[in-house]
């Protein structure tokens, strides 16, 4: 097998688009989209200052992350190396473009299915350049098998100092720049004027570093460059995902509250054990789905992901997850139904297991999405558990004030418990300092644009029903409705909190 890759001189590349056009016109690439691109920085200051022009494209990774999270190998690797795509495969899951660190994935607005640079796998097979390197009037662009010393471009990578970008995900790219300023190769190391950039408008999805478009920066520290031209990469998660964070937690927590009453001697009860509880996990398992599905660009093509499945991604580990939990919760369902109480003492333990798996999982999924350092952090799984331990009491809280749930307290303790464990957990998680890419995140999700979401989750979702639950504890009085509120507002709280970790994870931009 060949081992394929680029050399990209910048130092002979003149910023001329030749190569972007000659892509968009050789794979009918629609407006708004590139699977190549050049970039523009400005250095230095008057009147010593320059332009420098770097392309942009898919890195051809020896390590792919997108191949691995691709829940249906609809990205793979050809016989010649090159990193390849199958449209009839894609689901449209939008994954990879948060696995890839160098943003070099798109949806495509006339196939909904991801697309990127293959190296123009279709003319390498027949033996015939790529038609960037074709076009390009200074030779800049330079294609060959890197374990041919005797190539042009293995020759080149060895007689000159050449980078490659963003070399600390270890995903050992095998596109090489040769003459590139480091600061067009990390973004982190650019922001974009006030004033925007040449020859495009910017907006609020264009985000810049380290603050938002079209105000005046608060925190220049790292930024030697400014961008004068780029391409825009909107956010490719949104809401969809905040909401299934969310009603899988309400899932998976409330038979883990289940499994706890079961526990404390109560699997007799019939209405609130045997059927409530594993019929709202249920439901929320159902809303789950319908999520998962509706945020796909391709959802008629859903059951791919069982038979076409790819087992290094968790999207695939987590539907057998969540079909896990499915299957024992009806059986809970039916137990229940029949009244079969030896039965569902049985099932406990299970239902505590799968529930736990169907909260956490997605941290295992998150970890996967490599160009979003910020989901990387090891307190997510321990966050996620956390949040079902308090959706779950919540949800039983909520139950209360139409029938009634034996050891009240006991779900009160459990709400004051998660909510103290995702206070301590999320003030860890805005002092640790990892990665710039992770310190710019967490400043956009604390202090910037984010900030009112997640500051907001905090107070509805944690403070104030930790202060109801504590009144209700130790109240000799029933106070139903109060430990009911602070339920609602920490399932609120939860949804803001979620949505600016979401948001946040992708405000950072990687190229």
């Amino acid at each position: 097998m060949t081992k394929l890759g680029f050399l990209l001189d910048s130092d002979n590349c003149i910023g001329c688009h030749a190569c972007t056009v000659a892509c968009k016109s050789e794979h009918d690439v629609p407006l708004g989209v590139n699977r190549t691109w050049v970039k523009y920085i400005e250095t230095g200051t008057f009147p010593d200052v320059a332009r420098k022009f770097n392309v942009m494209r898919c890195n051809q990774c020896e390590d792919a992350p997108c191949m691995a999270i691709c829940p249906t190998s609809a990205l793979f690797r050809a016989d010649n190396g090159v990193v390849d795509f199958q449209d009839d495969d894609c689901i449209g899951c939008k994954s990879c473009m948060n696995a890839c660190p160098y943003d070099a994935l798109y949806i495509n607005p006339e196939t909904n299915t991801a697309h990127k640079c293959n190296m123009c796998n279709h003319r390498l097979e027949q033996n015939l350049e790529p038609s960037c390197q074709i076009v390009c009037p200074t030779e800049a662009i330079i294609i060959g098998d890197l374990d041919d010393p005797t190539s042009k471009i293995s020759q080149m990578i060895s007689r000159n100092d050449v980078a490659v970008r963003s070399p600390e995900q270890n995903t050992k790219p095998k596109v090489f720049y040769k003459g590139a300023d480091q600061a067009a190769l990390d973004p982190t190391r650019t922001a974009i004027a006030n004033d925007g950039m040449i020859w495009a408008d910017t907006t609020d999805q264009h985000p810049s570093v380290p603050v938002t478009l079209g105000k005046k920066p608060t925190d220049m520290d790292g930024v030697v460059a400014r961008t004068a031209y780029t391409t825009k990469h909107k956010p490719t998660w949104g809401q969809m995902v905040s909401g299934y964070l969310v009603t899988k937690a309400i899932a998976g927590g409330t038979m883990l509250i289940a499994a706890l009453m079961v526990l404390l001697g109560h699997a007799d009860a019939q209405g609130t054990v045997g059927i409530m509880a594993p019929l709202v996990g249920l439901v929320f398992l159902g809303i789950t789905g319908a999520l998962l599905i509706l945020d796909l660009k391709q959802p008629t093509r859903f059951y791919y992901l069982l038979t076409k499945g790819n087992w290094t991604s968790w999207l695939v580990k987590g539907a057998y997850v969540l079909m896990a939990f499915a299957a024992v919760s009806s059986v809970w369902f039916l137990a229940g139904l029949l009244e079969a109480d030896g039965l569902i003492e049985i099932l406990a333990i299970p239902a505590a297991i799968t529930g736990l798996a169907t909260a956490g999982y997605t941290a295992f999924l998150f970890a996967q999405c490599e160009g979003r350092d910020l989901w990387q952090t090891p307190l997510l799984l321990p966050m996620l558990l956390a949040r079902a331990v308090t959706a779950g009491a919540a949800t039983w809280l909520i139950f209360d004030l139409f029938m009634d749930v034996p050891e009240s307290d006991a779900v009160l303790w459990a709400l004051i418990g998660g909510v103290v464990a995702v206070m301590a957990l999320s003030w860890m998680e805005t002092v640790s300092h990892g990665s710039r890419h992770v310190e710019i995140a967490v400043h956009n999700m604390v202090k910037g644009e984010h900030g009112s979401l997640f500051w907001g989750g905090l107070f509805l979702g944690c403070a104030l029903p930790f202060i109801l639950a504590v009144i209700a504890v130790a109240s000799s009085s029933d106070l139903t409705a109060l430990g009911a509120l602070g339920g609602v507002l920490a399932l609120i709280g939860m949804f803001l909190s979620e949505t600016a970790f979401v948001r946040a994870g992708q405000s950072v931009p990687l190229s």
